[in-house]
């Protein structure tokens, strides 16, 4: 692993800006007259199974007005190391380290209120709210409507404190000034919605369909409670965050947003929401009764666009990312957490950066390994719909998923390596709660956590691996990775 810093810093600090980064490393198709009721979700479903593909903007949209575009596909190539502001030749567990070691060094910066900016472009009140005329895709073909709000983030406040979150929450179109969002349980969003429908309130809202692809990230991530994503992210820039405040409830959204929604959520009114296509592969929710919001401002850009972000079976777009900004917040909370001599974790796409989680570790006392994965399934960054937990050595690279199974297969025993944790936080979205579980609105699971290093009592004696160490394998690619046409 690269123990040298690798120079950071952000090329762009909006989606346009991040647009025209991404045009001249070659990686933007712009694909015109598909339209959303079938064809935008066709080709973004082909998009997210090659992790090469380029990144789509659909443009000429029939029925939408002229202008009106959707990007998706955003992390993937070599634009998914310039969204994260480094250079491209890095392997994800590097990538993965070098942000965590930029995400420590940097200090919150709050962000900053100004009075205008190009979000303020076209401001819709009254009658001419109208959320309908925007190119919301139907994404999947049993999806229960249109999703406007996938690669978004809605912008919530504490009642109590006035902490603002912006939390990743999906939205469904439910007419021209209503749509209905579903936040799980536990997340930062919900806990502000239950404390307002305690007190019988209704919760002021804000939804930004499209913006910044680094605020989005963290938006997606487990950052601590009580801490803006705003000022997070004006510390990995070094610079506040500029903001403006909605017209109808005052919260604070990017003054550079493409699109931003701003009404309230009434404490007891819910229509049906759901299904969609979700980050396990599943329909697993199904379609029920959510909490709906009322839209009573729209704000957005000239030619606005709507960044998508939608999930497939397998490593979609969205476990991509995740995989790299959470595996780094993984190896922290495990640091703080004082379990010694991690050497890298990975939270795998294939688990939509949740279900599977690799770490590895110089083993250094008995139950090392145990102690690793119990904190690692535990943790804030692991707890949530988590299923398996694979601790190895530290010459396996836990991010290759091929590498990782190889060390469960031979060096853990069924009978005696695996760990169960029950009753853990999970979701409604996992696909293997049983019916009658559901029923009762229990929404936990069980977690495997597999000591798969050598055996620490006999590790020196276990059978010696014919692979080259770290040191030859960075060599060879420094040296030869241009046979295999990838940088050095």
């Amino acid at each position: 692993m690269r123990s040298d810093s690798v120079k950071h810093g952000f090329a762009y600090s909006d989606l346009r800006q991040w647009i025209a980064e991404a045009e001249k490393v070659g990686e933007i198709k712009r694909l015109k007259g598909l339209t959303w009721e079938r064809e935008i979700g066709m080709v973004s479903a082909m998009l997210q199974r090659a992790h090469q593909a380029p990144c789509a903007i659909f443009e000429d949209i029939p029925g939408v007005p002229t202008g009106f575009r959707v990007l998706c596909n955003f992390f993937g190539g070599k634009r998914a190391n310039m969204t994260l502001g480094f250079p491209p030749g890095l392997t994800r567990v590097e990538l993965s380290d070098q942000f965590l070691r930029v995400y420590k060094d940097s200090k919150p910066i709050k962000h900053v209120i100004v009075d205008s900016g190009p979000v303020f472009a076209n401001v819709l009140t009254g009658d001419d709210v109208d959320v309908t005329r925007f190119p919301a895709p139907q994404w999947h073909e049993h999806d229960g409507g249109r999703y406007i709000g996938t690669g978004c983030y809605s912008v919530t406040s504490d009642p109590d404190d006035g902490w603002l979150n912006q939390g990743t929450y999906r939205v469904m179109l439910h007419d021209k000034t209503s749509v209905g969002i579903y936040m799980s349980p536990g997340k930062h969003g919900r806990m502000h919605r239950d404390k307002y429908a305690a007190r019988n309130e209704r919760m002021p809202i804000a939804i930004v369909l499209g913006g910044n692809p680094m605020q989005f990230l963290l938006t997606g991530n487990e950052i601590p409670y009580g801490t803006s994503e705003y000022d997070v992210l004006g510390g990995l820039y070094g610079r506040a965050v500029e903001c403006v405040r909605g017209r109808i409830t005052g919260l604070p959204f990017p003054n550079d947003a493409e699109i931003v929604l701003e009404g309230w959520i009434e404490p007891n009114e819910f229509l049906s929401e759901g299904p969609l296509g979700e980050w396990t592969g599943y329909y697993a929710s199904g379609a029920r009764p959510e909490p709906v919001m009322r839209i009573e401002a729209i704000y957005h850009r000239d030619d606005p666009i709507i960044l998508g972000c939608v999930h497939e079976l397998g490593p979609s777009e969205y476990a991509r990312y995740r995989a790299v900004i959470r595996s780094a917040l993984l190896k922290e909370a495990l640091n703080a957490a004082g379990v010694p001599g991690v050497t890298a974790a990975w939270a795998h796409e294939v688990g939509g950066a949740r279900m599977l989680i690799a770490v590895a570790i110089q083993q250094r006392y008995p139950g090392h390994a145990r102690q690793a994965g119990h904190v690692a399934c535990q943790c804030q960054v692991g707890a949530y719909a988590g299923k398996y937990v694979v601790v190895v050595d530290d010459d396996i690279d836990p991010s290759d998923l091929d590498e990782t199974l190889w060390a469960m297969l031979t060096r853990s025993d069924p009978a005696s390596s695996i760990d169960i944790v029950r009753n853990a936080w999970s979701t409604p979205l996992d696909p293997r709660i049983p019916p009658d579980q559901r029923h009762k609105s229990d929404y936990t699971n069980s977690r495997a956590i597999i000591d798969a290093c050598r055996p620490f009592h006999w590790r020196d004696q276990f059978a010696k691996v014919n692979m080259p160490s770290k040191e030859v394998v960075r060599e060879t690619r420094e040296r030869f990775g241009w046979i295999l046409g990838s940088a050095s």
